[in-house]
């Protein structure tokens, strides 16, 4: 849209349908979104339309809201989902706080997708090999990219915590400021689409594949959760003692509760659970446990003011707005009924069968599926949508045969 129909409110109208196009570019049959494919209007927050500090010509990005033509938010909107949520939580009095930890990898350009990813030649000349995970140093040769990654930060108004090489080669891991759970997802999705628009100025691409390398960690979006009272800011999680609460017990049993349910609004992609089924610090399973990695929820070591929930499925590949509502709504259930947790796990541990995970996108749109909790959560209109969408991507990954049936079964007998 033109800066100047923008400017004097006109409005923004987009098909019904656009919301479960799926990533081939394709759209579920026509009954999942209304039979005469509708229009929705596209609503500016007015906190989110932000100059692009990188582009070359004046340019903008607003996000928005997409709303029914009679004004109530539309049931297949993630944004929408989210703030449902929020709301949920404030019709308690309670207010949740997230904060996601967002993993990607720098490449060179990659133009043939039957080779694998390569990490770019840094300044030095050469390509990373591995051994800078850590590392204080890591990134010099990358600095060009990551110093306008910064200042386009800064101009977006998006607040860092930590910034640090991860495991992987030529991975990348930031840690955003927690906070009100919208913001931090509308603060995700920028970053992300900043990333990728700063990457191809300087002739590197971006990856937020969930495991773009064999033999390599994947890359994960975890996130943070607690919650406070309106008005007092007290974290509920914690007593005037500092010991864990019955509300903290009650929302980590909500977690485990919706976890397998949920999986595949966790996970959206097949090559989401080629990080989940080969786990590296990536559990696939919904055990809890204090400050252990192997646990798909974590708690991690912090004073009682902090205490947190940190839900480790989640991929880089996730939708921020609709893995963060997923996450939320699981445990507000938890509170509502108040469920009970198993106990924490500890140490090395064998995962119990009711806690395992689906661990194939196939087996996980089964699971949600079935489950009368996301469509009691979530509205039985964004679910059977989402699941056609995705049942369509699944489709087309079948579609094709890969290079390993290639080398490996055409010899076979």
């Amino acid at each position: 849209m033109t800066a100047e129909g923008f400017l004097e409110g006109r409005r923004l109208q987009l098909a019904r349908g656009v919301l479960l196009q799926c990533i081939m570019g394709g759209y579920p049959a026509a009954r999942f979104y209304g039979s005469d494919d509708g229009d929705l209007a596209l609503i500016a927050e007015p906190t989110q339309i932000h100059r692009l500090p990188w582009s070359d010509e004046p340019r903008a990005l607003a996000i928005c809201d997409a709303d029914e033509l009679t004004g109530e938010s539309s049931n297949l909107s993630t944004r929408g989902q989210l703030k449902a949520v929020i709301a949920r939580y404030a019709a308690r009095g309670l207010a949740p706080v997230v904060a996601t930890e967002l993993e990607f990898f720098v490449f060179a350009p990659n133009s043939d997708p039957t080779q694998p990813f390569r990490p770019p030649v840094g300044l030095d000349g050469r390509r990373e090999e591995g051994q800078s995970a850590f590392s204080v140093s890591s990134n010099n040769g990358l600095r060009p990219f990551f110093n306008e990654v910064y200042k386009c930060m800064a101009a977006l108004g998006l607040p860092r915590d930590t910034f640090m090489h991860e495991m992987g080669v030529s991975q990348f891991e930031i840690n955003l400021l927690h906070g009100d759970p919208l913001l931090l997802a509308d603060q995700t999705f920028l970053f992300k689409h900043l990333l990728k628009e700063v990457a191809l100025k300087h002739g590197l691409s971006v990856v937020c594949m969930a495991k773009p390398l064999a033999h390599t960690p994947g890359s994960s979006m975890h996130i943070h959760q607690s919650i406070v009272e309106i008005g007092s800011g007290k974290n509920v999680f914690s007593d005037e003692s500092g010991q864990p609460t019955a509300m903290f017990r009650h929302f980590i049993a909500g977690q485990q509760a919706g976890m397998a349910d949920f999986t595949a609004l966790f996970a959206p992609n097949v090559n989401s659970y080629q990080r989940l089924c080969h786990p590296y610090a990536s559990p696939n399973n919904a055990c809890w446990s204090h400050d252990n990695r192997a646990a798909g929820l974590r708690i991690p070591a912090s004073s009682p003011v902090a205490r947190r929930v940190e839900n480790r499925l989640p991929g880089a590949d996730a939708n921020p707005y609709l893995a963060i509502a997923a996450s939320l709504a699981a445990g507000l259930h938890g509170i509502e009924h108040e469920l009970e947790p198993t106990e924490a796990i500890q140490g090395e541990f064998d995962v119990p069968d009711n806690l395992s995970l689906p661990c194939t996108l196939h087996a996980a749109l089964e699971r949600l599926k079935r489950s009368q909790l996301a469509r009691e959560l979530f509205g039985q209109e964004f679910i059977e949508g989402y699941i056609a969408s995705k049942t369509m991507e699944l489709t087309s990954f079948f579609d094709e045969i890969t290079p390993w049936e290639r080398r490996v079964l055409a010899a076979q007998a």
